[in-house]
């Protein structure tokens, strides 16, 4: 009898040896074109297509050169990841170490930071290349629980011969993203892996629950940092007359004076002393302030059209968009998600209902909520530029996209662009 995917999934915890063989069968089939006993779970056939196409071996694992430990030591301190090891470690470790499992985080370039555990198992992932400063990214090692989770966005558990590169199918791993809750970027990967046999079905919930916490530490940090910065806002905008506020680095506004409360001010990628052009207030001024910026509008609003939007999609996870305009020009880096709606609208200057974006997104026509809510933060630093009802870029702008030369793979899933240019 054929089994299903979630068949599969449940046999693997009452029977990890057959599982096991049936997963091979699979993963054999899948890249040989040949039928299947069960199709593999979606989200590892999606990440299969992507390696096929990308070109990973499956049979001869790459290993690529490990960074130097000055470099991995500069990269943990410049981390966010380094406020939450020890949510990390007291969530994870204990059980890991028990359960003969061990806890690997690593940024949001796939490079394994921290790596702890039961030392066994330590070393049987050194003879796997899972060592400390080792590029974990899915087109470099294929399917596995650090790299697929960074792409698709959500924790992922990845079993056996679910792993593309077949010397990882002795491995099981669960991996979650974490995400800086400031902006929702991803800042890292945390997984707990360990050999096929100590694998459990409860894992993947555990290790996203753990992420969870490190991202509503995160979160509590956030919160303090803005009310430290409020006491410093306090007397500098009681001496100032006209329109001002103060945000943090990353934007988000500490106190206002003299203009409506704003949640977060779009600031460029590079902010720096001067007068400025942004998109939601015009002509302003940014002057330094400890922890932050004290931004100073101009006596009038200044309101101008756009004359050039460029979409930057060249850069794998380097996203960006670009606004020109005659009093300057203003950059942001941009999610995956924010990435894939403004190349769609770009694509489609007439404009996409919430149920349309959905659609092209999700595969799913109702998730409309997630939609609107996602389109209401690219509004907050675009503004005037995208219109909505429907959602659409304003039609004095000039939009230009830039691709890559390989579009394959561009997005988890939605549409797929055309060839770069």
């Amino acid at each position: 009898m054929a089994l299903s995917p979630m068949d599969v999934t449940q046999l693997a915890a009452l029977d990890t040896a057959r599982a096991a063989r049936v997963l091979s069968e699979v993963r054999s089939a899948a890249l040989s074109g040949q039928p299947a006993p069960v199709a593999p779970r979606p989200v590892i056939g999606q990440s299969w297509e992507r390696m096929m196409r990308r070109g990973v071996d499956p049979d001869h694992g790459f290993r690529s050169r490990l960074l130097s430990r000055e470099e991995v030591q500069r990269r943990r301190e410049a981390s966010t990841l380094r406020h939450v090891l020890p949510v990390l470690r007291e969530g994870l470790l204990s059980v890991a170490d028990v359960a003969h499992h061990i806890m690997v985080v690593a940024d949001e370039d796939g490079r394994v930071l921290w790596r702890e555990g039961s030392a066994p198992v330590l070393r049987k992932a050194d003879g796997l290349g899972f060592e400390i400063g080792a590029d974990w990214r899915e087109e470099v090692v294929g399917t596995n629980g650090v790299g697929t989770p960074a792409v698709t966005g959500r924790p992922v558990q990845v079993f056996a011969s679910e792993h593309f590169v077949r010397s990882h199918a002795t491995w099981t791993c669960a991996g979650a993203p974490i995400r800086d809750p400031r902006d929702g970027r991803l800042i890292g990967v945390v997984d707990v892996s360990g050999p096929l046999e100590t694998m459990h079905p409860a894992t993947l919930s555990w290790v996203d629950s753990v992420a969870k916490l490190a991202e509503a530490r995160l979160r509590e940090m956030h919160v303090r940092s803005l009310e430290r910065l409020r006491a410093v806002a306090a007397p500098v905008l009681a001496r100032i007359d006209g329109r001002a506020l103060v945000v943090d680095r990353n934007g988000w506004t500490a106190a206002v004076t003299g203009m409506p409360y704003t949640e977060r001010l779009a600031l460029p990628k590079s902010a720096s002393a001067g007068l400025r052009w942004l998109p939601a207030l015009g002509r302003c001024s940014l002057e330094p302030l400890a922890g932050g910026w004290l931004v100073r509008a101009a006596d009038e609003p200044v309101a101008r059209a756009a004359t050039r939007i460029v979409l930057d999609l060249r850069a794998r996870r380097r996203w960006s968009v670009e606004v020109f305009d005659g009093a300057g020009s203003w950059t942001r880096e941009l999610s995956p998600r924010h990435a894939e709606l403004l190349y769609l609208l770009a694509v489609h200057r007439s404009g996409r209902s919430a149920a349309d974006l959905a659609r092209d997104v999700f595969g799913d026509p109702a998730r409309t909520v997630t939609v609107r809510a996602e389109m209401s933060r690219v509004r907050r630093y675009l503004g005037t530029l995208l219109e909505h009802r429907p959602y659409r870029f304003t039609e004095t702008a000039e939009v230009e996209v830039l691709l890559p030369e390989d579009p394959h793979g561009f997005f988890p899933r939605g549409a797929c662009p055309p060839a770069g240019r």
